[in-house]
């Protein structure tokens, strides 16, 4: 189900509708996620051995919940969340380089954590990216230890957990 909500910071309000990704979706979420991982200042040596793991297949659309935020019919984020018994595990969490700030991905998070709720999970787990890590904790996320990056070999990125009640 579509569905709006407002999202905002500093007085400026944002209208955003969120809705299920479509096959028609992937190659955009892709690109989407991308470009918002090259935000944060990687170098393209970098940005190319993400290039796999930043990818939306097809086979995602059954596995996993994929929904997307748009504003004004334009992708401004997305998330990606797999569940296993009462276990999620955020996937993937992307915004538009220009969105970052406005409260997009505050909006996806809440969209995602009811999904994992109504999924009967009792906790999420989120691999993050360094530079996102600041977020999750700001969402009530603690540290709880560390995984190595499945694309850049020695590379160890934090773990991060929140209970569901």
């Amino acid at each position: 189900m579509d569905f709006q909500e407002q999202a905002g910071r500093q007085g400026k309000e944002l209208t955003l509708t969120l809705r299920a990704a479509s096959p028609a979706d992937l190659s955009a979420l892709t690109s989407l996620a991308i470009r918002s991982k090259a935000h944060w200042g990687y170098d393209e040596d970098f940005m190319n051995a993400c290039e796999a793991e930043l990818s939306v297949p097809p086979s995602a659309l059954k596995a996993e919940i994929i929904r997307l935020a748009e504003e004004n019919g334009v992708l401004a984020g997305f998330y990606r969340l797999i569940i296993e018994d009462d276990i999620a595990e955020l996937e993937a969490m992307f915004v538009e380089p220009n969105q970052i700030g406005k409260g997009v991905g505050a909006v996806l998070w809440r969209d995602m954590l009811d999904r994992a709720h109504d999924a009967g999970a009792r906790k999420l787990v989120c691999q993050s990216d360094p530079f996102a890590e600041g977020f999750y904790m700001a969402m009530g996320m603690v540290r709880t230890g560390e995984r190595a990056s499945d694309s850049i070999p020695g590379r160890m990125l934090p773990v991060l957990e929140i209970g569901l009640g």
